[in-house]
């Protein structure tokens, strides 16, 4: 079963295919040494065939789910007070 995600969720690479497809109007087959596990890429679109359009700080690619996963904001709603003595 594939993961869902939403347009604008933040994600994370946590594998590398054999190789990776441009998210542009004429794709291309990149080596996947262009992006590298851990980099955080924000989702743009859903294409048919279960990719997804992720665009990271080297450009746009097609990604199945199964090399994501979603990144978790670490932001504490209630973050301590400075008080100044």
């Amino acid at each position: 079963m594939s993961k869902e995600f939403r347009v604008g969720d933040r994600v994370r690479l946590i594998a590398l295919p054999r190789y990776v497809k441009t998210a542009e109007p004429m794709p291309m087959l990149r080596p996947p040494d262009v992006i590298s596990i851990g980099e955080e890429g924000v989702i743009l679109d859903r294409r048919p065939g279960g990719f997804w359009g992720v665009r990271f700080s080297k450009g746009a690619f097609l990604l199945d789910s199964q090399y994501l996963e979603t990144v978790e904001s670490h932001h504490d709603p209630h973050p301590p007070s400075s008080s100044a003595e």
